[in-house]
């Protein structure tokens, strides 16, 4: 294949681009307020998860505590709108950049530790979050919480607050997404491939372990920081109950189902974490022998979970990936050179 071949125009990319600026225009025209509401919140976690892809599914470090980055990129913004009267769109860096610098932190100690021993140091940061911002009350609220006057769309523009809400987010979590889609493309993102595949094969071709480790944290959490900061600003609440540590479990078993290593897999793992416990309150009376699934999102993810670890260990984005790649045409093999007579 020569180098050309990899630039050449494809239809089939084009289409999809097309279909999915359509889908794009079309949700919140098409869904009632909640619903656009809902699709809203989605975008601020898709930008959660591809941090937590970033560093679970390119870097192979398990983490149990991206609700705790979330608490701080919250937080930052609550405060700073709250008792600052700052803008809450110029508060969106700040909460991701303190939120890095947490994970960046909290990602140097963390080198000794790999594997379940890693995921249990993530685990207790998530268990200690909510009982330390209910101890600060006097900033946090407390059980209170913090509330902020709702977003507005901009006057004379014919859009619900909603549907201003939902572009908004989704705006900014694709403006996240093209530099992370360009970061696992570089030599950081192979350097990052390498240490999840082998730390000891990638210590020997001189790869700076530490470093790109303690990079995958840091990063990982200032997405976390500032997509908790956006979804902060979407609901208008922070309330340190919304960061105990099923919001971490369900984050990573958003990101496993969506699918690891794979760019759109934070899409289809944001609209599992959101979805999945509104379907389960409106299952109240779904019953399978003694089992009733209303109110319990905690087993349609195990559920989920499972049937993904089964059929489609890639998660959702693996198996759209294959059956794309099914759907296409299969190359034509060339034809053979006539016999020399």
């Amino acid at each position: 294949m020569n180098g050309r071949s990899r630039f050449r125009f494809r239809p089939a990319y084009v289409a999809a681009g097309v279909l999915a600026l359509a889908v794009f225009i079309a949700v919140p025209l098409a869904t009632g307020g909640f619903q656009t509401f809902q699709f809203a919140q989605v975008a601020a976690f898709v930008i959660v998860l591809i941090g937590l892809n970033i560093l679970t599914g390119y870097n192979g470090q398990i983490s149990l505590g991206q609700g705790a980055f979330m608490a701080v990129g919250a937080y930052t913004t609550a405060l700073l709108v709250h008792d600052l009267n700052v803008p809450w769109a110029a508060t969106l860096p700040l909460a991701g950049l303190l939120a890095g610098v947490v994970g960046f932190l909290f990602g140097i100690p963390a080198l000794r530790l790999r594997g379940i021993y890693l995921a249990l140091a993530t685990f207790a940061l998530a268990l200690a979050v909510t009982p330390v911002l209910n101890n600060y009350d006097k900033f946090t609220g407390g059980h209170i919480g913090i509330t902020l006057a709702p977003i507005q769309a901009p006057l004379g523009l014919d859009l619900s607050n909603e549907q201003w809400l939902y572009f908004v987010d989704w705006v900014i979590a694709a403006i996240l997404f093209l530099p992370a889609l360009w970061l696992v493309r570089t030599r950081t993102g192979r350097a990052w491939t390498a240490i999840r595949d082998s730390e000891t094969a990638a210590a020997a071709n001189g790869i700076n372990i530490a470093y790109y480790k303690t990079l995958a944290f840091g990063i990982s959490a200032f997405y976390a920081g500032v997509g908790g900061a956006l979804l902060m600003a979407t609901v208008a609440y922070a309330n340190p109950d919304n960061y105990q540590l099923t919001l971490s479990l369900q984050l990573l078993l958003g990101a496993v189902i969506g699918g690891l290593g794979y760019a759109w897999g934070p899409v289809f793992g944001a609209l599992v974490v959101v979805w999945v416990p509104y379907f389960a309150e409106q299952a109240a009376g779904v019953h399978l022998g003694p089992i009733s699934f209303g109110g319990k999102p905690d087993i349609i993810f195990g559920i989920a979970l499972i049937l993904i670890l089964l059929f489609a260990p890639t998660g959702i984005a693996g198996l759209v990936q294959r059956g794309v790649g099914r759907l296409r045409p299969a190359a034509k093999e060339p034809a053979p050179e006539p016999a020399v007579e």
